[in-house]
């Protein structure tokens, strides 16, 4: 018989709630501008429509780069100082956002902004280290969905404040530079500062200490050669008789609970059952970037988070243009609650998305979390042809309906965010030793279709085509992706 320890701690918060916390409060700092950009911002600063899709696309850049390179800084120091790290240098921008005076200092406050972006790495990767296979997918996904739930609240926390002050008698000139001081920076420090002191790191306690645990030992009987790293000293899990933790136990510091020091290996079916997070080394690199199993979650996931950055980056601005004086009452605070909808469904769909992954996975492995992830892009970008013909054929004097445009997009919307979150039930079965890395190039691949599909917007400005082209783009993609074949669990 062996023994396994839980390591002493003060208080924790669960990998759920720390995780998904972070991603939640900087998604509500890097999506601050869209809401106030349509009416304030834009005029305020004389910004032409160019250089709002412009500063669109910038924005998405940063959070590209930012989230390739967390992927191995989470693999080699563990998420909860990485997640902290990202929130803190997030906030620098964030609290400066109101000094912007002209398109070129937008475009420099918004690129670094974009560093927030890459808390998804880190917020998945630390619920991926806690949940197994059975349930992996709804813990990713519930995370997902609470931090892109922020893409939503942002619209309406940030025009409320705005309208708030205007109402207490601030010019517009000054309203809108404080809102972005009184909310984003102080809570990204605040968030940050409480995963430090409230988070663990891994489910063996340090993150140093991740590979000191079963998982590491079926991982070797099963023949794969583990990679430590500098901090980290290969034992023997402590046994019951040695007197410094008894006298822990006593104190009531460790608990303790007998396991089988045999397992029969063969009940594990997958390697998420014993992936620990390694160091990426140039061997392991080559192979993630040359094996089909990265390009298959990270294609699918450029076509379903794209065009939800997409959505909310440009709607607002798209529902304002065209209902602006045509509709009575239709203001800037109109259309940001009208695309707040599109975001707060995520606190129900991301999840749902990854708990339908982790059902068919029951039945038919991981092959049934692939074609759930394909169906709902296929799904999301036909809407989008859809919505797109819709508007290109209702121009000029013929108004489009708002309620058959937000019902169409919102199809669009739920089955990209049930995407999302089917997609990262699906990221941990492949490469699961270096899901840290996995997280970035699948996180970084959403962040490329969400610039190729602001870009689209740039350069296509005629109504409804853009979304046309990007429905073709997501059916093409998914649709080749089909032929990828994936491990059996």
């Amino acid at each position: 018989m062996s023994t396994s320890y839980a390591p002493p701690c003060l208080p924790m918060v669960s990998p759920l709630e720390a995780s998904g916390l972070g991603f939640f409060v900087a998604f509500l700092s890097w999506f601050a501008f869209p809401p106030l950009i349509p009416e304030a911002i834009k005029s305020d600063l004389k910004l032409t429509n160019a250089q709002v899709a412009n500063s669109n696309v910038i924005a998405l850049c940063a959070t590209l780069l930012v989230r390739l390179v967390t992927g191995p800084l989470v693999d080699s120091y563990g998420p909860r100082k990485v997640m902290a790290a990202l929130l803190v240098l997030g906030a620098i921008p964030s609290g400066l956002a109101g000094t912007a005076h002209n398109a070129t200092s937008l475009y420099i406050l918004r690129f670094f902004i974009g560093i927030l972006g890459g808390t998804f790495v880190p917020c998945q990767a630390w619920t991926s280290a806690f949940f197994d296979k059975n349930c992996v997918g709804t813990a990713n996904a519930i995370v997902g969905g609470w931090g892109n739930m922020g893409g939503g609240a942002t619209f309406a926390i940030m025009v409320s404040v705005y309208e708030g002050l205007r109402h207490l008698g601030l010019t517009e000139h000054i309203a809108w530079r404080v809102s972005f001081a009184a909310v984003p920076a102080p809570i990204l420090i605040f968030v940050a500062v409480l995963t430090l002191i409230f988070g663990q790191d891994h489910p063996a306690g340090k993150w140093s200490d991740r590979h000191n645990t079963r998982a590491t030992e079926l991982a070797i009987q099963q023949g794969h050669e583990i990679h430590y790293g500098s901090d980290e000293r290969p034992h023997a899990p402590p046994s019951d008789d040695d007197d410094e933790d008894l006298e822990k136990k006593k104190k009531g510091e460790v608990s303790v609970q007998v396991v089988d020091s045999e397992p029969d290996s063969t009940l594990v079916k997958s390697t998420v059952d014993i992936a620990v997070n390694e160091p990426l080394t140039m061997k392991t690199a080559l192979t993630i970037i040359s094996s089909p199993l990265t390009w298959l979650p990270s294609l699918a996931y450029l076509t379903t988070f794209g065009f939800e950055l997409a959505l909310d980056a440009k709607m607002a601005d798209i529902l304002y243009t065209i209902y602006n004086r045509r509709i009575e009452g239709f203001s800037m605070v109109t259309a940001g609650y009208y695309t707040s909808v599109f975001g707060f469904l995520n606190l129900v769909t991301r999840p749902f998305g990854g708990y339908v992954g982790d059902v068919v996975y029951r039945y038919w492995g991981t092959q049934g979390k692939k074609w759930w992830t394909l169906i709902c892009g296929l799904i999301m970008g036909a809407s989008s042809i859809a919505g797109g013909f819709y508007l290109a054929n209702h121009t000029g004097s013929d108004l489009p309906d708002l309620a058959v445009v937000m019902g169409v997009f919102s199809v669009a919307a739920i089955f990209s965010e049930l995407g999302n979150g089917a997609n990262f039930a699906l990221v941990p079965h492949c490469n699961a030793f270096n899901n840290g890395v996995m997280s970035g190039i699948v996180g970084g691949s959403g962040n490329i279709g969400g610039i190729i599909f602001t870009l689209i917007f740039r350069f296509q400005p005629a109504a409804g085509k853009a979304w046309w082209i990007m429905g073709i783009i997501c059916v093409a993609i998914n649709a080749v992706l089909v032929v990828i074949p994936v491990p059996t669990y």
